[in-house]
């Protein structure tokens, strides 16, 4: 992180509701596992040794049936004819992880079965996000006849229309809200319809695309293999867009990961070498190793050479991950000098540091990059941010919130100075006209004030558990370790010790972490880190007693394996 100073906010330790302590109890001894992860397994809804299996043995027989989403039979159909008549099929889908995994996962299944397939990436800077005018036209000029459009396309009920009057059919596989009309597609794909009984909600626009592939290996009777082979890339749309990791995002986040690490597709093991780690992948470091390679693509140059690299073998892959490492390498850079721009626009203004919100502006600033310095913004000030650019004549950006919060719904009570808007209630995109910037500014800080609770200004570190030092041995962790993937809605659990000394004395590393051993009365020696917390070395002396919420991971040096503390928040006795 290139922000070296950050706002001095105290960090609120709230501790998840213990819940039933005889179900803890009873796990504990049905599972013979320590209290403490019982208590846990308890808090994330496992109630019995049967629920406790099927979370800590992930099988992919646990994938619900494709045709239970409503309109899975006709969208097998359509394509079923479609390859039967030889017709020109377009795999259309949006820019960022998500919609390059899920075009180059569904291109290649089908491209499986037929020759008469391509995909499409509209333009960030002149297309925009969703389905755009200009795709449509490039498939009525090159005879396609039938859109499979993945991660975009459940609003873009005039898109749909028009193109419907060129000759072209619809197939929308989406995961984002529908509004108040469905698209008039020939099948809709997305279970976040009111009245789609499929029975988990929260699927990624790549998992979507590869429930597509499924339903049609069972229609037709094909090896799962055919599309179980494209788990890697489902897994690392999974881990980008920031979607629940429980029920089949699980399984396949579980079976991704595998996948990654034993045998990845060509594109993602040449950009796994240039990133120069090539095994022991977790959900996070696809989060920041990855996924912000293969979304440089679309910020800095066009979504098509993310694809391209997904799709590449032999040495071409290789080639294409040398591109998108560079283009990453200037997303940097923007991003660095944007976001330092915005910082000094907010710094210098006395009534935006004490606002609810953050709304900026620059008329220059790169559209690619905004999303990820709203993100910069709200870690740095704690509260619901939007970046704004201008492209094409209008103010567009990227909207971020903290959590707890539905920025959505923000949006929503906003709606009637936006142009467009879309997304959900953690991060959005928006369109206005610059007349209204003033007015919705305003209007956003309103709302919001009117609607946050306080405590959700500011940061929380969640605790799971109460626990001592010398509870923590091998089998402690390599439970622990099995109850990932972690991720959204099954965080890497976190514990607070309190009574805990130190040994030695704390070492500043980089600019702002603390190096630091620690234990308690009857416990081991644990080696620490804590990240952004250096303020503290001048506080902790070895006769002080401290508490510390942390979560523990293993440091992996030289081969040689060791339990470490990962410190997230300190308290002084």
């Amino acid at each position: 992180m290139f922000i070296k100073e950050t706002v001095k906010m105290e960090k609120r330790w709230a501790q998840v509701e213990q819940g039933d302590l005889r179900l803890s109890d009873l796990l504990a001894r049905e599972l013979n596992i320590d209290r403490s992860l019982a208590q846990i397994l308890a808090q994330r809804g496992i109630s019995n040794f049967e629920e406790a299996r099927y979370f800590f043995r992930p099988q992919l027989t646990h994938l619900h049936d494709p045709f239970l989403m409503k309109g899975m039979e006709t969208a097998i159909d359509r394509i079923k004819l479609a390859l039967e008549r030889e017709e020109k099929i377009m795999v259309y889908g949006d820019y960022d992880v998500d919609g390059t995994t899920a075009v180059a996962l569904t291109y290649s299944f089908f491209s499986q079965f037929t020759n008469n397939i391509a995909y499409y990436i509209p333009d960030r800077h002149k297309e925009g996000y969703g389905i755009s005018t200009l795709g449509i036209d490039y498939a009525s000029e090159h005879n396609f006849s039938l859109i499979i459009a993945l991660d975009c396309g459940i609003r873009s009920v005039d898109k749909v229309d028009y193109a419907k009057g060129l000759g072209i059919d619809f197939i929308i596989c989406d995961h984002h809200l529908p509004g108040n009309e469905i698209p008039s597609a020939i099948a809709v794909l997305d279970p976040k319809q009111k009245d789609c009984g499929y029975p988990f909600k929260e699927l990624s626009g790549c998992g979507i695309g590869f429930k597509l592939a499924q339903a049609y290996c069972e229609a037709m009777n094909l090896p799962d293999e055919l599309y179980t082979q494209y788990l890697d890339l489902a897994m690392v749309s999974i881990a980008a867009d920031i979607v629940p990791i429980v029920d089949e995002n699980r399984v396949l986040a579980h079976y991704g990961l595998l996948k990654l690490n034993e045998n990845p597709c060509r594109g993602l093991k040449a950009l796994m070498e240039i990133a120069n780690k090539t095994t022991h992948y977790t959900i996070t470091d696809v989060v920041f190793i990855l996924a912000p390679r293969i979304n440089a693509a679309g910020r800095m140059g066009h979504g098509n050479e993310a694809v391209k690299m997904l799709l590449c073998e032999g040495d071409i892959a290789l080639v294409q991950s040398n591109l998108i490492n560079a283009q990453n390498t200037d997303r940097k850079s923007f991003d660095q000098h944007i976001t330092l721009e915005a910082l000094a626009l907010i710094e210098e203004n006395e009534e935006l540091i004490h606002r609810k919100t953050t709304v900026v502006y620059q008329q220059d600033w790169n559209k690619g990059v905004i999303g990820i310095v709203a993100s910069r913004l709200t870690e740095k000030y704690y509260r619901p941010t939007i970046v704004l650019t201008e492209s094409n004549g209008f103010y567009t950006g990227s909207a971020r919130s903290v959590v707890g919060y539905d920025l959505y719904e923000a949006l929503v009570a906003c709606s009637d100075l936006l142009e467009q808007f879309g997304g959900h209630k953690f991060a959005a995109g928006l369109t206005l006209k610059p007349e209204n910037l003033q007015s919705f500014s305003q209007k956003f800080e309103t709302v919001v004030a009117a609607t946050i609770h306080p405590d959700l200004l500011i940061p929380e570190i969640l605790i799971d558990a109460e626990i001592d030092l010398a509870q923590i041995d091998s089998k402690f962790y390599r439970i622990l370790t099995q109850m990932g993937p972690f991720g959204p809605s099954n965080m890497n659990p976190t514990f607070v010790s309190h009574g805990v000394s130190l040994i030695g004395f704390p070492q500043i590393v980089g600019t702002n972490h603390l190096k630091l051993s620690v234990k308690q009365q009857n416990s081991a020696i644990f080696e620490s880190i804590a990240f952004g917390l250096a303020n503290f070395e001048e506080l902790l002396r070895p006769n002080t007693l401290f508490s510390i919420c942390y979560m523990i991971e293993e440091n992996v040096w030289k081969e040689k394996r060791r339990l470490q503390l990962n410190i997230k928040g300190i308290k002084i006795a």
